[in-house]
């Protein structure tokens, strides 16, 4: 894996993680500073090393199903 798709894995695992947990936390009727927090955290919780051993990882960038 290049160093330009490990970096756009990462950060897209990132994103996913950090949107399921703000969703999450407003459903739970966390404010808005609470459903920041759990998303952070979230990111902070990703384990990266089972993100990058995955083969094409289910972090594959949304653009390519509407091509």
């Amino acid at each position: 894996m290049n160093n330009t798709k490990v970096a756009e894995t990462i950060r897209l695992a990132c994103l996913e993680a950090a949107l399921e947990a703000y969703e999450n936390a407003g459903i739970s009727g966390l404010c808005a500073e609470g459903r920041w927090e759990c998303a952070v955290q979230a990111i902070r919780d990703l384990n990266l090393e089972s993100i990058l051993s995955t083969p094409d990882s289910a972090h594959k960038d949304k653009s390519d199903i509407s091509n």
